[in-house]
């Protein structure tokens, strides 16, 4: 029996003394009226009738797991990470008794699978997932920011500060006017925010959604939790991998993934299978990085989409890591299986085909090129019969080793394939029950659509860099899902492509005559080529777009298209060529050099303002420049300045859609 994967504690920067929260739910014993339902996806725990005891009980000794810290001064607390509400789960007290949880998960699904099982692990069997944990939190010290179960939304906002597609329904509703401040007087709540402190709205919405429930009622189990980033939590195996003894027919498997005609739109659960018509590089041969304008053939799919949405795209690992992989496992590629749920209630992975093969597990589904998190250590060394491989697996799954983790793994990017091939004897001994535990599934890609339905009828195009670059291995990393599509060669024969599209975050104005200002260097562009032709074949002219790349006969994407518009009057092109003079010039020094332009459109015509790119430097760049143009052209103060950027950010009229 393979002991199960133990949970991580990261010491938070303040705490909340289990005492102080007993006290708290002590005070409000009073018998309240009942709570309004709060729409589909929420509805507040049941209290215990007055003069029973209530959770958590002052006098009972809590079972706690530790769980990642907050960024900040904030405590901590566990959430399921999926996307969907979430059956209640029992949580246990040390006495023994239940009491139901209700997660409400919002954001992509996927995301954040490790703490998705260990936060409903942790609440099935507390003392089982956190013994190791709480006996490091108890050598430390007082337990700083111990989480208590409670009802909570976890969040995976987007970096620029929407909430996630699946809440929107749920956002609207929440932050109603007229809902009466005691709709949640009976609900306990906490609120974890998974987010990436790089960008600038670092988990907005969960630090919103927190005030917000508040407001209406409801009392606060621990502050705001603001996760930084992924972290990793394992959990023991789930399925089992049941071998056939004969081969199935082979379309048994075709019969889980949509054809060229499936019924309805398309979705992650049922992609369109869609012929790819060109791949062409439109980067010149000298220059570092290769640039692809993919076209697909949409025809009869359903698939339907307007400027501002995006296309998601199934990857697929390459034959060679496949047999590479194979081999280093001792797996046969064409033998078949059908995968058996260990507990009940748990079901299989929604796109694995039944019965399915080896083959198409690792090519499709186990994403066996991502770099693995500290969970794949601790579950591998979990699996090692090697005394020196099991040693040092252990030393990079425990809380000394991972400065070492992080030079062997996460700064040269070294994947999960590479990392079985540096252990081999622990990963020819894998029992296959554990792929799908041990690695994650590959996850569907999003880009831009660069391309009108009103300008190519059947037709969807992307513009796709290829991501590969060097780091100190010998080897180049490459990116799965880009280098994937660049291989594919229509030219040689039928080339079929997984996809399906979603709404995006840039939504343009539909008021005729309105204005918009793009600023999309490189493939930040994307998006405004797919606005530009819609708004064109509207009759709009009023398109302003400021466009960046590194020299004009290198990168300059669409640069016939482009000055085809401007002679017909139907766009103002201002670009910025970075690499043809001494000095360095970006789309924000056009910006500040055309000042009164910008600021004449946004502030007499009400136009609208788009942002794409790269999130690293170029959106803080861009909003100084815009707050510079509203200070010298407008004459606005620097808080009046940042106040009119604020404004027009929250009426949508400044939008972003930016990506690391």
């Amino acid at each position: 029996m393979v002991p199960p994967a133990r949970l991580r504690r990261h010491s938070p920067r303040s705490s909340l003394a289990p005492a102080a929260v007993a006290a708290a739910a002590s005070e409000r014993q009073k018998a309240t009226p009942p709570a309004p339902a709060l729409g589909p996806g929420m509805q507040p725990i049941p209290r215990p009738p007055p003069g029973t005891q209530h959770w958590p009980p002052a006098d009972d000794r809590l079972v706690r797991t530790p769980c990642p810290a907050g960024r900040g001064p904030r405590a901590s607390l566990p959430a399921d990470a999926g996307s969907r509400k979430s059956e209640p789960i029992p949580a246990v007290r040390a006495s023994g008794s239940c009491l139901p949880v209700q997660f409400l998960n919002a954001g992509d699904p996927g995301a954040h699978p490790d703490a998705e099982h260990a936060a409903s692990g942790a609440l099935r069997q507390p003392d089982r997932h956190s013994r190791r944990c709480v006996g490091e939190a108890e050598a430390r010290g007082p337990a700083q920011g111990a989480w208590l179960p409670g009802a909570g939304p976890g969040l995976l906002p987007r970096g620029q500060g929407e909430p996630p597609d699946n809440m929107k329904g749920f956002w609207r509703f929440i932050f109603r006017r007229n809902l009466p401040s005691t709709s949640l007087c009976q609900m306990d709540f906490a609120v974890l925010g998974l987010g990436d402190s790089s960008y600038a709205k670092f988990n907005f919405v969960a630090k919103k959604l927190h005030r917000r429930l508040l407001q209406l009622g409801g009392s606060a189990l621990l502050p705001v939790c603001l996760g930084d980033d992924q972290h990793e939590l394992g959990w023991p195996s789930k399925f089992t991998l049941k071998f056939l003894q004969e081969v199935p027919s082979t379309c048994s498997e075709e019969l889980c993934v949509a054809g060229t005609d499936p019924q309805g739109p398309p979705s992650e659960l049922q992609p369109f299978l869609a012929p790819m018509v060109t791949n062409q590089r439109v980067t010149g041969p000298s220059h570092f990085q290769d640039v692809r304008l993919i076209e697909f053939d949409i025809t009869g799919s359903g698939v339907s989409f307007v400027a501002g949405d995006v296309v998601l795209i199934q990857p697929e690992n390459t034959a060679s890591h496949v047999q590479q992989f194979c081999q280093a496992l001792g797996l046969d590629p064409d033998q078949h299986f059908t995968l058996q749920p260990q507990e009940p209630g748990v079901p299989c992975p929604a796109r694995l085909p039944q019965p399915c093969s080896i083959q198409r597990l690792v090519s499709q589904y186990l994403d066996i090129a991502s770099v693995p998190r500290r969970s794949f250590f601790e579950l591998l060394a979990c699996l090692s019969c090697h005394e020196l491989e099991r040693e040092k697996l252990l030393e990079f799954s425990s809380a000394q080793g991972q400065e070492e983790l992080c030079e062997y793994c996460t700064r040269p990017r070294r994947t999960v394939l590479e990392v079985l091939c540096d252990f081999p004897h622990t990963a020819g001994a894998i029992p296959p029950d554990y792929l799908l535990d041990l690695i994650p599934l590959i996850r569907p890609r999003a880009f831009s659509i660069a391309s009108s339905l009103l300008a190519h009828p059947s037709r969807l195009q992307i513009l796709v860099a290829v991501v590969q670059y060097q780091t100190r291995l010998k080897e180049p990393r490459r990116g799965l899902c880009s280098n994937w599509l660049a291989s594919l060669d229509p030219g040689q024969g039928p080339v079929r492509v997984p996809l399906w599209v979603r709404s995006g975050g840039l939504t343009f104005p539909k008021t005729p005559d309105t204005p918009v200002i793009m600023v999309g260097p490189g493939t930040g562009v994307a998006p405004f080529r797919a606005a530009i032709q819609e708004r064109v074949a509207q009759g709009e002219t009023g398109n302003v777009l400021f466009f960046g790349c590194r020299q004009r006969d290198q990168d300059f994407y669409w640069e016939a298209e482009w000055k085809e518009l401007q002679t017909r009057g139907c766009l103002t092109l201002v670009t910025a060529f970075s690499r043809e003079q001494e000095q360095k010039v970006y789309v924000q020094h056009r910006l500040r050099e055309l000042g009164p332009l910008v600021w004449g459109l946004l502030d007499l015509r009400g136009a609208h303002f788009y942002l794409a790119g790269n999130a690293k430097y170029m959106p803080a760049d861009v909003s100084d420049a815009l707050t510079s143009i509203f200070q010298e052209e407008g004459g606005l103060s620097g808080p009046a300045a940042a106040a009119y950027l604020a404004r027009l950010q929250r009426t949508l009229r400044f939008q972003t859609e930016t990506w690391a």
